[in-house]
C-alpha cells in the first residue's frame, strides 16, 4: 500500500486555506492595514494562526456558504415563478418606445431576476461566512479585556503575597502563570511571557515588552510597562505591587460606580419601554371600539412586542453587568483534584478506568449508596442542584396540562378557548410556573443562602487570622482560633480544617477541599493567596492582612451594586404594577360599559328599520369583549414574567435569580383577574 503524501494529512482547514491563499493575495496586499488589524486580534485572542492562513480559510467559508445560498437563491426565485407566475412587467414598470429592445428587455425578465435574486443572498451569504469568524476575534478579545480587568486587582494582591514571602519576580511569574484556575486570562497572559521566555530563549524582559503591546487590556498593558521599568531601574517589587495593588482597587470602585449609573440609566428607560406595549394596547382598543377590531395588531403587541423588548433590555444589561470569572475550584497541580459533587459522584472509583470486575462490583455498589443517600435526603441534592427539581417538577407539569386538554378545562378550539380564557391560560400557564417555579426558587435560595453565609464573614475571618497569626501562632493555631471564637458556616469549616490537618493532611490540601465544597470564585482567590503564601513560610500576617482587604473591597463593591440594583428593582417592579393598574381600570371601567352600549344600540337595531340597522352597525357594536381581556391577562402576565428576571438579573447578575420575583409577580394580576 503507497503511503498517503503530507497534502493528503494535512487538516481539510489547512487545504481550504492554500486553496484561497490566491484569492487572499487577490483581495488583500502585503501592507494592508485590515490585515495588520486583524494580526493585532489574533496576538490579542493568543490566536497563533498565521494571519494569512486565517483570512483565506475566512474567504474560504465565505465562498463556501456565498456559492450555497447563491444556488438557493436561483432556486427559492424560480419555484416563485412557477407557483405565483409573477408578471414582471409590471414589477420593473418601465416602457419601451423601440419594439425590438422591448422584446430584448422582456427575453432579460426572467433570467435577471433570477440573476439578482442568487446574487444577493449569495452575497448575504459570503459577507455571513467571512465576517463571522473575523468579527468573532473582536468579541474574544473584548471577553478577554473584561476578563483581565476585573481580576487584575486580585492577581495583583497575590503577586504581592508572593513578593512578601520572599520569591523573586521570575518565582512570582511563574507562579501567577500556573494559577490560572483561579486569575483566568491573567494567568494566560503570564503564560505567554514565560512560554516565550523558556522556549524561545528571549530574554523575560523583552517579552514582557513585546506582550505589553499585544494584550487586549490598556491597564494590563500599562502595569507591565511600570513593572518593566521597575525592573530595568533596580527598584523594589514589594512596594511597586503594594502600590499598584491600591491603585487598582480604586480603579475598580470607579469602574464599578460608572457601571451603577449606566444601570440606573438602563432603568429609566425600562420604564419608559415597558410602557410602550400599554400604550399601543390602549390605543388599538379605542381604534377597535370605533373601527372594527385590531386582532392581529394586539396579538402581535401582546405575544411578539412585549417579550422582544423584555430580552433585548437583558441583552443590554449583559453589556454592562460584569460578572465574577471562573468557576470557583481550585485545581494545584501538586494536590488531587476532585471535583465535588457530594451525592451524585459514586467517589474516587470513577477515575478508575479498567473493566476488572472488583471495581465494577465496587461501582455499582458505591452507585447503590448514593442512590440511597439521595432517597433519604433528597433536599440535599435539591439545594446543591436545584436544577434537577426538574426531574420531578416536570412531569408533574405536563400531567396537569394533558388533564386540562383531556378534561376540556383547555380548550382546542380558539373562540372556546377566549370564551373561559381565564381557567385555560391558569392551567396552561400558572399552574407549570407554580410546580416547576416554586420549588427550584425556594432550593436555589436556599444554595445562595448556604454561599453567602460563607462570604458574608470572610473578611472578618481573615482579619482575624491575621491578627492571630501576629501573635505567634502558627497559621494552623490560628484557623482553631477563629474557630473556636466564631460562629457560622464559615468557622465549622475551620475546625474541619483543623481536624484534617491534625490527621495528616496538608493545610494546602484542606482549604483546596474546604473552597472545592463551596466553589466561589471570590473565595478560590482568597483560598489561593492563602494557600500559596503558606507554603513559603508560617508567618504571613501581611498576607492574611491583604486577603482580608482584597475580600473588603469585593464586600464594597458587591454592597454598592446591591444598593445600586435594589433602586432598578424598584423603579421595574413599579412600571410593573403601573401596567396592572391601568389594565385594571381599562377592564373594570372602559371595556364594561362599552360593552354595555354596544349591547344596547344592537338590541335597539334588532326591531327593524335603517335606524335600527344604523344603531347596531355603530360604536363599538363589533367589540368581542372576552377577547380584549384575553389579551389584557396575557399581557401583564407575560410582562410580570419578564419584569421578575430582569429584576432578579439586574439585582445579582443571574438570570435565574429571577424565578422567585416572576413566581411571585404573576400572582398579582391573577388575583385581579379573579377578583374582577
Amino acid at each position: 500500500m503507497a503511503a498517503p503524501t503530507a497534502g493528503a494529512t494535512r487538516p481539510p482547514r489547512e487545504r481550504m486555506g492554500d486553496r484561497m491563499f490566491p484569492l487572499y493575495r487577490r483581495l488583500f496586499g502585503e501592507d494592508s492595514d485590515f490585515v495588520a488589524t486583524v494580526d493585532d486580534k489574533l496576538g490579542e485572542c493568543l490566536r497563533d494562526d498565521p494571519v494569512e492562513m486565517f483570512l483565506a480559510v475566512a474567504l474560504g467559508y465565505g465562498v463556501i456558504l456565498g456559492l450555497s445560498l447563491w444556488a438557493l437563491g436561483v432556486a427559492l426565485a424560480y419555484g416563485v415563478l412557477l407557483v405565483f407566475n409573477p408578471d414582471l412587467g409590471e414589477v420593473v414598470n418601465v416602457s419601451v418606445a423601440n419594439p425590438t429592445l422591448a422584446a430584448t428587455l422582456e427575453a432579460l425578465q426572467v433570467p435577471s431576476f433570477l440573476l439578482l435574486s442568487g446574487l444577493l443572498l449569495g452575497t448575504i451569504g459570503f459577507v455571513v461566512g467571512f465576517g463571522a469568524p473575523v468579527g468573532n476575534l473582536w468579541i474574544q478579545s473584548g471577553e478577554r479585556k473584561r476578563e483581565i480587568n476585573v481580576l487584575m486587582p486580585d492577581a495583583i494582591s497575590f503577586m504581592y503575597a508572593l513578593s512578601i514571602g520572599g520569591l523573586n519576580q521570575m518565582e512570582i511569574l511563574e507562579a501567577v502563570a500556573e494559577a490560572d484556575d483561579v486569575y483566568g486570562e491573567v494567568s494566560r497572559e503570564f503564560q505567554v511571557i514565560l512560554n516565550e521566555t523558556g522556549y524561545f530563549d528571549t530574554a523575560y524582559r523583552t517579552t514582557i515588552r513585546n506582550r505589553s503591546t499585544q494584550t487586549p487590556s490598556d491597564e494590563f498593558a500599562q502595569f507591565l510597562t511600570d513593572m518593566l521599568s521597575i525592573l530595568a531601574s533596580g527598584g523594589d517589587m514589594t512596594d511597586f505591587l503594594d502600590q499598584k495593588k491600591d491603585k487598582h482597587m480604586r480603579t475598580a470602585k470607579q469602574q464599578q460606580e460608572a457601571t451603577l449609573e449606566t444601570l440606573q440609566l438602563f432603568g429609566e428607560m425600562y420604564l419608559t419601554l415597558s410602557l410602550f406595549p400599554l400604550l399601543l394596547i390602549i390605543t388599538m382598543v379605542a381604534v377597535s371600539l370605533m373601527s372594527g377590531p385590531k386582532t392581529l395588531l394586539l396579538t402581535g403587541t401582546v405575544y411578539a412586542l412585549i417579550p422582544l423588548l423584555s430580552v433585548a433590555f437583558i441583552v443590554m444589561i449583559s453589556t454592562v453587568k460584569q460578572d465574577d470569572p471562573g468557576d470557583g475550584y481550585l485545581r494545584p497541580k501538586n494536590v488531587d483534584f476532585q471535583e465535588p459533587d457530594s451525592i451524585l459522584s459514586i467517589g474516587p472509583i470513577e477515575s478508575y478506568d479498567t473493566d476488572r470486575s472488583l471495581f465494577s462490583t465496587i461501582r455499582s455498589q458505591e452507585g447503590r449508596m448514593r442512590l440511597k443517600a439521595i432517597a433519604r435526603r433528597p433536599h440535599v441534592l435539591f439545594r446543591e442542584r436545584p436544577e434537577f427539581t426538574l426531574f420531578f417538577t416536570l412531569p408533574v407539569a405536563v400531567a396537569a396540562v394533558a388533564f386540562g386538554v383531556t378534561s376540556g378545562l383547555i380548550p382546542t378550539s380558539r373562540p372556546e378557548f377566549v370564551e373561559s380564557y381565564l381557567s385555560a391560560t391558569i392551567v396552561l400557564v400558572y399552574v407549570p410556573v407554580y410546580v416547576m417555579g416554586v420549588p427550584y426558587a425556594i432550593f436555589y435560595q436556599l444554595r445562595q443562602s448556604k454561599r453567602s453565609g460563607i462570604t458574608g464573614k470572610l473578611t472578618d475571618s481573615l482579619r482575624k487570622l491575621a491578627s492571630a497569626n501576629d501573635t505567634g501562632q502558627t497559621l494552623l493555631e490560628s484557623f482553631g482560633t477563629v474557630a473556636d471564637t466564631s460562629s457560622g458556616r464559615l468557622a465549622q469549616e475551620f475546625e474541619i480544617i483543623r481536624g484534617k490537618v491534625t490527621y495528616g493532611t496538608s493545610v494546602k490540601q484542606a482549604l483546596v477541599e474546604m473552597n472545592n465544597k463551596f466553589h466561589l470564585p471570590r473565595l478560590a482567590r482568597s483560598v489561593k493567596l492563602v494557600s500559596e503564601a503558606q507554603e513559603a513560610s508560617s508567618e504571613i500576617t501581611d498576607v492574611l492582612s491583604t486577603a482580608a482587604q482584597a475580600s473588603e473591597n469585593q464586600d464594597d463593591l458587591e454592597r454598592e451594586q446591591k444598593q445600586g440594583a435594589q433602586m432598578q428593582m424598584v423603579i421595574i417592579i413599579m412600571a410593573f404594577m403601573t401596567m396592572l393598574g391601568v389594565i385594571a381600570i381599562l377592564k373594570l371601567r372602559f371595556l364594561g360599559p362599552m360593552a354595555d352600549l354596544a349591547s344596547a344600540g344592537a338590541s335597539s337595531g334588532g326591531g327593524g328599520g335603517p335606524a335600527g340597522a344604523g344603531a347596531g352597525s355603530g360604536f363599538g357594536s363589533s367589540v368581542n369583549v372576552q377577547r380584549l381581556e384575553m389579551f389584557f391577562f396575557h399581557a401583564v402576565t407575560i410582562q410580570a414574567v419578564a419584569a421578575g428576571f430582569i429584576a432578579g438579573y439586574m439585582r445579582s447578575g443571574k438570570l435565574l435569580n429571577g424565578v422567585k420575583l416572576s413566581v411571585v409577580l404573576i400572582t398579582f394580576p391573577l388575583l385581579v383577574f379573579l377578583a374582577t
